[in-house]
């Protein structure tokens, strides 16, 4: 699965950056399991991450991925993103989290917004931007919806009214299991 979109601008890197990285800890340490085998999968990857051995987490959520678990695919993209244990690819890490947004998991969906927003891996596109982050804060619990509305808010202040709308339909016109 590919994403596609048209140009637009960024936010501050390094605000974002660190606001990512902060978010991403939290989600891969604190966020709730799934049952079963998965859940013991996914919570050894995070046992991993947490211990700083991203190898092993990467091993551990590869299979999970290729299965189509949206939460491995998001958890992986942000390894990929930031090369934690393995090298650092864009291309890979929003493919991965197109897959995680499509199936509605809010993590995925965020950090596709974000990758829009900064043109990694797929075109700068502030309207697919707000677009996901639209989408991950009506998808995510009430602790990550602020934040995730602040980002969706960040990316409105750089956005004329036309394409806040924009934004808004194709939110409001998602139907899970599609970009």
């Amino acid at each position: 699965m590919i994403c596609v979109s048209a140009p637009a601008a960024d936010l501050n890197r390094s605000t974002i950056r660190r606001r990512i990285l902060a978010l991403a800890a939290a989600c891969l340490l604190l966020g709730p399991l799934s049952s079963g085998a998965k859940a013991d999968s996914i919570g050894a990857a995070r046992s991993a991450y947490a211990r700083g051995d991203f190898v092993r987490a990467v091993r551990v959520l590869t299979p999970l991925a290729l299965r189509g678990n949206p939460q491995a695919q998001a958890m992986l993209g942000f390894m990929y993103e930031n090369g934690f244990g393995t090298p650092q690819a864009y291309v890979v890490a929003s493919d991965l989290y197109c897959q995680a947004a499509a199936a509605g998991n809010p993590f995925g969906q965020a950090m596709l917004g974000l990758m829009y927003d900064k043109g990694h891996g797929v075109p700068q596109d502030v309207v697919l931007a707000y677009k996901w982050l639209d989408l991950a804060a009506a998808h995510a619990s009430r602790a990550q919806r602020s934040y995730y509305l602040r980002l969706r808010n960040a990316i409105a202040s750089k956005m004329s009214t036309s394409q806040i709308a924009q934004g808004q339909a194709l939110a409001l016109g998602w139907i899970p299991g599609q970009l």
